[in-house]
């Protein structure tokens, strides 16, 4: 069986906190420093508390008692005494005792708006935020009523804590294609604005088309199908193609102010509009914003860049360093080089834990992944669930459509079939991603590599799932007491991945060459690494430091020419990372290639007496090395030459040892990390690419004999001083020169 879920129940508040101050209702909606959580409760109480990526959101306490009439998601009727009704001054016409009447289905539909709303779904109570509640109850899609899926709500959960949250600026959600989020966009983006005074609602996408379109399409139905008593007058248009206003003599609505005869003349207006903008880097520029949707954000191509006009559009949602509007960003992505690595690098930026010291992620957004098993179209149960595995008897769907496929089977029957075109099989993740390796998955001629091999080799990894072919820990020296020994020790927040460790004989092995400490193991393999010299910088993330160990053939019982440690990794100082690679290779009892251009950590090695585990570069015999590389080794980067060196090491080891093997076995690269650094890596612009720099100084470093310089023989004319005689007469007689 499939088993996956996307949040885990949590306890980071003590029982006896949440009941003593759900008795005085003291839990405020918002972020919540004592106890590090988002509460999106509004009544004052919290329930159970949810991980979703890493947030932890406290919900609303369960009411004593939830309908469980239905079992599953069932629409409010509306009933049909009010649908004729269009307008709040329609309302105001009839008599009072048939308002009177009807005063409690809207009050209650005001309440399940503000609060959200708890319903039964098979057999469990489950609670749905208002803007979900909305989206299910009042928007009309292509389809009519949007069904409940599990996944949504958990996206609106999450979505909910970003709105509460006052150090956040919304959410960046990658998903896969027809997941419904520009009709949820589209939804909460009426929701707010029929409820919001002098505010702007904004609608950029991938072009001025789309976003004109989604506004058309989407947002105006949505808005011109709102119940009367959610829905303000209209100002202009009843279908406009540019800007929704709700304008004077529109009203801000209240559960109070539709429950008396008020004049048209007396409503407050809400002075609110809703428009689209054309794709551009200053959309929006200088404008003030409640809610900004960035449809199709990872499709940006050039010269449009989602990364300047996120820049430009952030400031929009602040006033100083309060932030006043939010960002609802969600995309699939392009290929790379089609806006796909600036969504990437925005969404890789926007992850919750990490953070600076104003408690903000560096985008200042959210991120939230949800893999397309919880999404796709055609494999989603009545309940709202996916089916995961194909079912032994049929499963009905939301409409009453059987199922009798499991997502994952057909999903694995797709993939299967684009194996032979790797471009198209790309195209394929990245529309229906399982993982966020899938999503930004790049096309193969856009790589110096080749790429077949990598995301084979890739997909061969993600396969394995849980199999503990890697192990994450810390090297430590045993008892604390430097240069003695070293010692492994499995730790879930240790800085080392590992796939092999040798045999207790192998390891710490070291011999004095010269009176110097030299490695023990160089004949089995050595390390790569690219390394830092400042501990911190301005911007608090500056590049990681990166070391690689690979092995090589050897008759010593370690597997050849295989990867097995990697590391990257930027620790509090530049200490703590020198000292990491150092104990890595003191354990292994291997050698280590260095660029020099950054030379701490050789100096660092020297002081501490390990001048002889820094290797010299293999490209030059010593006497023409420089006085600083006679000092401490490694290698310089500035040369071209060892840069197309570099980078052919790596080609080559993709071809002999990464992917599918002629035998029909994978390799042992067990690293996505590095393997996704090979996909993008870039010649002309490597400082980016830490693992795949120290990746390839190690494979350079096992490979060294092929980079010693060839001595020049000079050919000199050796002259035999042979006699030569004339053969003419009786007589021979010798020939002078």
């Amino acid at each position: 069986m499939y088993e996956q879920s996307l949040y885990k129940v949590v306890t980071p508040v003590k029982l006896t906190t949440i009941s003593r101050l759900n008795k005085a209702k003291k839990w405020e909606y918002g972020y919540n420093k004592e106890h590090d959580i988002i509460v999106i409760s509004k009544t004052g109480q919290i329930g159970e508390i949810y991980n979703i990526q890493n947030l932890k959101i406290a919900l609303p306490k369960a009411p004593a008692k939830v309908d469980k009439s239905s079992n599953k998601w069932t629409p409010d009727i509306y009933p049909k005494e009010l649908k004729a009704i269009e307008s709040i001054f329609d309302w105001r016409d009839y008599p009072d005792k048939f308002k009177l009447n009807w005063e409690g289905y809207i009050d209650e539909q005001f309440n399940k708006r503000e609060n959200g709303h708890w319903f039964n779904n098979k057999g469990l109570d489950t609670y749905i935020t208002g803007a979900h509640f909305m989206y299910l109850q009042w928007s009309k899609i292509d389809v009519g009523k949007p069904d409940f899926r599990e996944s949504n709500r958990l996206f609106y959960i999450f979505w909910e804590a970003c709105k509460a949250d006052p150090r956040c600026y919304g959410m960046s959600y990658l998903k896969n294609r027809r997941s419904g989020f520009s009709f949820m966009a589209s939804g909460e983006t009426v929701n707010l604005a029929t409820i919001s005074s002098d505010a702007r609602f904004g609608i950029l996408s991938k072009s001025g088309s789309d976003a004109k379109k989604m506004f058309t399409d989407k947002v105006v139905p949505i808005s011109v199908n709102y119940p009367f008593f959610f829905k303000p007058i209209q100002d202009g248009m009843d279908r406009p193609k540019t800007e929704l206003a709700y304008r004077v003599p529109a009203s801000k609505l209240t559960r109070k102010s539709i429950t008396k005869t008020i004049k048209a003349e007396s409503l407050d207006g809400l002075d609110t509009t809703v428009d689209w903008k054309n794709t551009g880097d200053n959309a929006y520029d200088g404008e003030k914003l409640k809610l900004l949707v960035h449809d199709e954000s990872g499709k940006w191509e050039k010269p449009n860049n989602i990364l300047n006009n996120w820049r430009v559009t952030k400031t929009c949602l602040r006033l100083g360093s309060r932030i006043i509007g939010k960002c609802m960003m969600g995309s699939t992505s392009n290929a790379l080089d089609k806006g796909g690595a600036n969504f990437k690098k925005l969404f890789n930026n926007s992850k919750v834990l990490k953070r600076n010291r104003n408690g903000q992620t560096a985008s200042g957004l959210y991120s939230l992944f949800i893999p397309m098993e919880w999404n796709y179209e055609g494999f989603i149960d009545q309940y709202g669930h996916p089916v995961f595995d194909t079912p032994k008897e049929p499963v009905l769907g939301p409409f009453g459509d059987v199922i009798d496929v499991g997502v994952i089977e057909h999903w694995n029957n797709e993939a299967e079939g684009l194996k032979g075109d790797q471009d198209a099989l790309n195209e394929f993740y990245r529309q229906f991603p399982r993982t966020e390796e899938h999503a930004f998955r790049d096309e193969t001629k856009n790589s110096i590599f080749n790429l077949v091999k990598i995301y084979e080799q890739i997909d061969y990894n993600e396969d394995l799932g849980n199999t503990n072919v890697l192990t994450r820990g810390s090297f430590q020296w045993v008892n604390g007491i430097k240069d003695t020994t070293v010692k492994f020790t499995p730790n879930p927040s240790g800085r080392f991945l590992v796939s092999w460790v040798p045999g207790e004989h192998l390891q710490n092995k070291q011999i004095v060459n010269k009176g110097l400490k030299a490695p023990g193991n160089n004949h089995m393999g050595a390390f790569g690494c690219d390394s830092y010299d400042i501990s911190g910088t301005t911007d608090g993330l500056g590049s990681k430091g990166a070391l690689h160990g690979l092995t090589k053939f050897s008759l010593e019982d370690a597997p050849a020419n295989t990867f097995f440690l990697e590391y990257v990794a930027r620790p509090q100082t530049a200490e703590i990372f020198f000292e990491d690679v150092l104990m890595a290779c003191v354990f292994y009892g291997m050698p280590l290639l260095c660029e020099n251009n950054k030379p701490r950590l050789l100096y660092y090695f020297k002081r501490r007496g390990y001048r002889g585990y820094s290797m010299n570069r293999p490209d030059k015999v010593w006497n023409k090395l420089s006085v600083t590389e006679r000092e401490i080794g490694g290698m310089p980067n500035s040369s071209e030459d060892i840069k197309q060196a570099h980078a052919a090491a790596i080609e080559t080891y993709i071809d002999k040892h990464v992917g599918l093997q002629e035998d029909g076995q994978y390799s042992a690269m067990y690293f996505n990390n590095t393997l996704n650094d090979w996909a993008g890596f870039d010649i002309n612009n490597r400082t980016k690419f830490d693992a795949a720099i120290s990746s390839g100084l190690a494979i350079m470093a096992c490979n060294r004999h092929l980079y010693h310089p060839r001595p020049q023989v000079e050919k000199e004319t050796i002259s035999l001083k042979i006699a030569k005689y004339t053969n003419g007469g009786g007589l021979s007689k010798l020939i002078e020169k």
